[in-house]
């Protein structure tokens, strides 16, 4: 019997002794395909180049070893084996070893089910890997707002890479590192949220495990109302504003982003609320104002019974002015404007954005929003925000907004700026850039060269300086701060290191224009190089100290950040708690001391407020209403709306939350008024309108002392060494 000649170009074989006819070329891996006969892989798809790296595909091709049926090319006469023993066997160890290094159950398949790794050690029945998994984690990465990075479930099958360069052509991923060290990297080995990646979700959908997964899958979706009306992807990429965003990632996403409407009159936000959402107005007009009344808390007392008599209650700056008070100013708000001091209300209209530091930061609402007209707006979740402004026409959209509405304000809200003309702040609106960092990225960094100056436009930027031994924090700065003013003015070098502490955007003025700024403005640079002096003299003051005082025993206790302590001399003092009494007394029948804190030697640091160098009760004000004065005292601003959000931040519990009844806006009918009881922060104030604090003069024992815990530490350790 004879068989018919095989025709020019292709290849007679079998596969699992079925008979199989493929082109010249074809692999082994396409030729079972084609015939019907499974063949497991993880490494590739079926439409994309195969790569050999999983190993699953294991066959046996008739050689002395197994071969990667995805590439290995069919041969004339080729007898290819795909479920023996041996092939099974071979195929179970690959899955085991994978399997060793793959957290079980992964996000993917807590999530979807679906994880591809899992589903094959299944159905080869592994459930428990004869291998010990790998001794060090190769950890989270948590940086970027759309996708989570487990890169302890990478199989290193490169289908994120070939997604990201060959389908979307944004070449952000590869490889890093060889053999047990081996692992996917974005960019340089950057973090995920701070690489130049766009997130457009290819990755992620290529990835077989739960090394790349979507965010979202976390339950993240807006409280479905009658009013919210939920898109799918589609729908979605058909309106303007959405356009170039990745379908795939607003499919993950449905849910995570409404359209509301709001009829006129209708509340949208409430300031004080936390909340987890922005909003992006698409039609209509709406009010942004803060209802708090604008007054601040101050004691007031009388002679008569000493502090029987004292009162809290708030006063407007025109009854109280203080000594060291700087010009009217704008008060910031999360949005595209700020308010104006004397009358905060603004209006927003279509095409802005407000929301963004509640939704990327989870911070309070930084005022009240209501529909002037009929409004139709969008309101979105944070992993949806944050693809939007990496797209590029949505984020010009809204960088023109700030520019036009907002960046003149911005720059007049710092004192020595007000000289400014307007031809210069019309150049500056035209060349100063717009940047955004991600939490803990870092911005400018100690001993790099000084070539720009930067204002604070969102979020809060800590400053560090770095010493033998560790890393000690200079200050943090809010919206309308400023840094890299030194550098500029001085050795052309950063004296200092600074890292965005959550989401942070800066406007970035160039070294020329800087330049050209304090040549035309003398009152600019005169400005400028008070501050930088007396930051500089600051800090030598803390470097001295370090080299001074034992800075474990001083560090250790927190009392580096303080500059006002009162201390309690513990062999004097008979527990009797007339200080705690007459603070009370002192402020409206609620303490700001608490007789119990950190011990040092003898003497106990109260529970009362430290005047903190660095107070941590300022990260996070949505509103910027926390300063600290040219004295020791840090003092809340006029406009502190009350959420409540420094008395937790402060780590010493010194800040509270002080309730008066006042009258109000009748949110729920507009133009009448209503009682209402609206708080104030407190905190300790010195008790600045008396001789001494009242918890000293109070003491009958001579135990309470307010010191500066810089001199009375370092004398009294001083004084033990001596000894």
């Amino acid at each position: 019997m004879t068989t018919a000649a095989t025709p020019p170009g292709l290849v007679d074989l079998t596969i699992d002794g079925r008979p199989v006819r493929v082109p010249n070329g074809t692999s082994v891996f396409d030729a079972a395909r084609m015939s019907g006969i499974p063949i497991p892989t993880l490494c590739h798809l079926q439409n994309e180049t195969p790569v050999g790296v999983c190993r699953l595909c294991l066959v046996d091709a008739g050689g002395r070893v197994l071969s990667a049926a995805c590439v290995r090319p069919c041969e004339p006469g080729m007898k290819v084996v795909t479920a023996s023993e041996k092939v099974l066997g071979a195929r179970k160890t690959v899955l085991e070893l994978l399997m060793s290094d793959h957290p079980t159950p992964c996000a993917r398949q807590q999530h979807s089910g679906d994880c591809e790794l899992e589903t094959q050690a299944k159905a080869a029945g592994i459930t428990q890997p004869r291998f010990a998994k790998r001794s060090v984690a190769r950890g989270h990465d948590d940086s970027s707002l759309a996708i989570a990075v487990d890169h302890d479930a990478c199989i290193l099958c490169d289908r994120c890479i070939r997604g990201c360069d060959e389908i979307k052509n944004n070449f952000v991923l590869g490889r890093m590192g060889k053999g047990y060290a081996a692992g996917i990297a974005f960019d340089l080995n950057a973090p995920m949220g701070d690489s130049t990646c766009i997130s457009c979700g290819e990755c992620m959908v290529s990835c077989p495990t739960g090394a790349l997964t979507n965010r979202g899958v976390a339950g993240t979706a807006i409280a479905k109302t009658a009013d919210a009306q939920i898109f799918d992807a589609e729908e979605l990429l058909q309106i303007p504003v959405f356009k170039g965003v990745s379908g795939t990632f607003l499919e993950l996403n449905t849910g995570a982003i409404v359209k509301r409407r709001f009829r006129a009159g209708e509340l949208i936000c409430k300031e004080g609320d936390f909340g987890s959402t922005a909003f992006y107005l698409l039609e209509g007009r709406a009010q942004v104002s803060i209802s708090t009344p604008i007054a601040h808390v101050k004691t007031d007392g009388g002679a008569k019974g000493f502090f029987k008599k004292l009162t809290s209650s708030l006063v407007s700056r025109t009854e109280d002015k203080r000594d060291d008070e700087r010009r009217d100013r704008t008060i910031p708000i999360d949005a595209s404007v700020d308010l104006n001091y004397g009358s905060p209300v603004a209006e927003l209209g279509p095409g802005d954005l407000f929301g963004e530091m509640t939704c990327m930061n989870f911070y309070p609402r930084s005022a009240t929003v209501r529909a002037e007209s009929d409004v139709v707006a969008y309101e979105m979740l944070r992993n949806v925000l944050d693809i939007m402004l990496k797209n590029k026409t949505f984020r010009a959209q809204i960088d023109a907004n700030y520019r036009r509405r907002a960046l003149e304000n911005h720059l007049r809200g710092v004192p020595m700026f007000a000289d400014l003309s307007p031809d210069f702040i019309a150049h500056l609106k035209e060349s100063v850039e717009l940047q955004r960092y991600a939490p803990g990225q870092v911005i400018a960094r100690q001993g790099d060269a000084a070539d720009c100056f930067y204002l604070v436009r969102i979020g809060f930027v800590k400053i560090s300086e770095s010493y033998p031994g560790g890393e000690l924090v200079l200050a943090y700065l809010s919206r309308g701060d400023y840094f890299g003013e030194i550098g500029l003015l001085g050795g052309g070098v950063r004296t200092a290191t600074c890292t965005a502490l959550d989401h942070v955007e800066v406007v970035r003025i160039s070294g020329d224009d800087f330049r050209q700024m304090i040549e035309r403005f003398p009152t600019v640079r005169a400005g400028l190089a008070a501050v930088a002096e007396e930051r500089q003299q600051a800090n030598q003051q803390r470097m001295q100290m370090l080299h001074s005082v034992p800075i474990d025993q001083f560090l250790s206790q927190g009392l580096m950040e303080a500059q006002s302590l009162l201390v309690l001399d513990l062999e004097n003092c008979t527990r009797c708690d007339a200080c705690v009494n007459a603070c009370a007394d002192a402020h409206n029948g609620v303490t700001r001391l608490v007789r119990e804190g950190l011990r040092f030697d003898q003497f106990l640091v109260a529970t009362s407020c430290r005047q903190c160098r660095d107070p941590l009760c300022m990260v996070g004000c949505p509103v910027g209403s926390i300063r600290r004065r040219n004295s020791l005292e840090v003092i809340i601003e006029d406009w502190c709306i009350g959420c409540g959000l420094c008395a937790r931040n402060c780590p010493y519990g010194n800040i509270n939350l002080h309730p008066f009844e006042v009258i109000v806006d009748d949110l729920a009918h507009p133009g009448r008024k209503k009682a209402a009881v609206k708080q104030k922060a407190t905190s300790c104030d010195l008790c600045t309108h008396l001789k001494e604090p009242s918890c000293v003069y109070a003491c009958p024992h001579d135990a309470a002392h307010r010191v500066d815990p810089k001199t009375f530490f370092a004398d009294m350790i001083g004084q033990a060494s001596t000894k």
